[in-house]
């Protein structure tokens, strides 16, 4: 959940739907990185029968008490087991598209040598590993290193200082040039690097032609609307692509520190009173608003429309009352007849109504306040709202070990395998994590310790061992 403006790494977790009311965003726990529950949290369902009790007197009189109770027990035993239940369902929703960026940067790294020579450095790595001593080496990894991690630093900073003064304009503004730069120049550098390895005859014309509509759908998909799928392909092939740009650029030693210091960089940034992404998401949780797509992979569909408004709060609730106003309107021509007068609150309902909190005695006032939490309910359990978020930060450091690890292990599959098993085993314990504690929690710490450990145990101790059994003609 690491976060960065996009130019520089595409980082933030995991952030947000956009409820209508307030009312919803109190009950329903949106969580930061990854992982968003799509029903509520047991503890707000019994204040919510608490609330309404202390609304409604006569629910104790007239219904039964107890057998309410045990409905509410009852249900807060059916969301346990939807925890469950949907726990295993976002691990796949994780994995499909992190294991489907790490794929396509280690086929890249195999097959396009372009990504493996050394052509240069990054601005913000200015010193060479290039050193007669490996004293030297360390000193300028660890300055490399120092620079990188500032520019971030101050990247998330300024970032969380527009959000926080919606300066959404300049945001915007931000992410789509970053945007530009991925989809239009890298993209090109990308595919002309894939037709010279192939061997493929491309003119310029032909190769401008789709550059352009692959770079135009883009951004119409990530900044604006479009199918759910496409854009979260979109948002697998920027992060590759900017994962891409690292491994060629960055120094083997420098990548390694850099990969170490932002995990810790990550967990200080989301979990301390302070940290620039809890305040980022805070902020974003009080307006009820969501973060930019640019910033996150969602698996639910994100849009948005009129962030950039004075109110946004205020445009929410405009197409409902405007529904609800239309419908009050044609009731309006039919309030001779008693079906008019139930406002919408049939047999049906209050049979459904009695088996949830008893039976009870209608009055406007109870009226108003079961429609209230029956729509909050159905908005809840829309599929659409469902869903996991993770950063594209995570996604380019997942994919940057893991290319790192195929391009400098020797060509070795062993090494490259485990790093990819290791990150994926720390998803799943940071998922196990916010199971138990229940807050936000950072997506890089686990899974790139993981990789590390893993990384540098086969690299210097599994493989070498093959390697003596192979020579010995020895198997197990």
């Amino acid at each position: 959940m690491t976060e960065l403006s996009a130019n520089v790494h595409f980082q933030h977790g995991q952030l947000t739907e956009n409820f209508p009311d307030n009312h919803l965003s109190n009950t329903v726990r949106k969580k930061q990185l990854f992982y968003m529950p799509e029903h509520k949290l047991s503890n707000d369902n019994t204040e919510r029968r608490r609330h309404e009790n202390s609304d409604n007197p006569d629910s104790e009189s007239n219904g039964q008490p107890q057998n309410s109770t045990r409905q509410v027990v009852e249900q807060d035993d059916e969301e346990e087991e939807l925890t469950l239940k949907y726990g295993a369902k976002h691990v796949i929703m994780l994995f499909a598209p992190v294991t489907l960026c790490m794929v396509v940067v280690v086929a890249t790294i195999k097959s396009v040598s372009f990504y493996t020579r050394k052509d240069g450095q990054l601005i913000y790595t200015p010193f060479t590993e290039e050193t007669e001593t490996v004293g030297q080496r360390a000193l300028n990894s660890i300055l490399n290193a120092a620079i990188m991690i500032s520019v971030i630093i101050v990247m998330t900073i300024l970032l969380v200082v527009l959000y926080k003064y919606r300066c959404y304009k300049v945001i915007h503004g931000w992410l789509i040039i970053s945007s530009l730069f991925l989809l239009f120049f890298f993209s090109f550098i990308y595919l002309t690097e894939v037709f010279k390895t192939y061997n493929l005859a491309m003119d310029y014309i032909t190769l401008a032609l789709m550059v352009w509509n692959f770079g135009v759908v883009g951004m119409i998909c990530i900044h604006w609307k479009g199918p759910l799928r496409l854009q979260q392909a979109y948002l697998i092939m920027i992060s590759a692509l900017m994962a891409l740009v690292f491994i060629k650029y960055l120094p083997e030693w420098t990548a390694w520190l850099i990969l170490a210091v932002i995990s810790v960089y990550d967990l200080i940034a989301v979990l301390s009173p302070k940290g620039p992404l809890r305040m980022l998401v805070e902020t974003a949780q009080e307006r009820n608003e969501t973060l930019f797509p640019a910033l996150i992979y969602s698996s639910t569909m994100i849009w948005l429309v009129n962030m950039a408004e004075e109110d946004p709060e205020a445009q929410k609730p405009a197409p409902k009352r405007s529904t609800y106003d239309k419908q009050a309107t044609g009731n309006q021509t039919q309030s001779e007849s008693a079906e008019a007068d139930d406002g919408g609150f049939s047999q049906e309902w209050e049979q459904q109504r009695d088996n949830r909190i008893g039976p009870q005695e209608s009055t406007a006032e109870t009226r108003a306040h079961a429609q209230a939490f029956q729509s909050s309910s159905l908005t809840s359990e829309d599929p659409e709202e469902r869903g996991v978020k993770l950063g594209l930060g995570d996604f380019i450091f997942y994919s940057v070990l893991v290319g790192k690890a195929s391009a400098t292990a020797s060509g070795d599959w062993n090494t490259t395998l485990a790093c990819f098993v290791a990150i994926l085993i720390g998803l799943c314990l940071t998922l196990l994590l916010l199971a138990i504690f229940k807050k936000a929690l950072p997506a890089l710490p686990i899974s790139i310790t993981f990789g590390l450990v893993f990384y540098f145990a086969t690299d210097n101790l599994v493989q070498p061992f093959m390697d003596q059994l192979a020579f010995h003609q020895f198997y197990i």
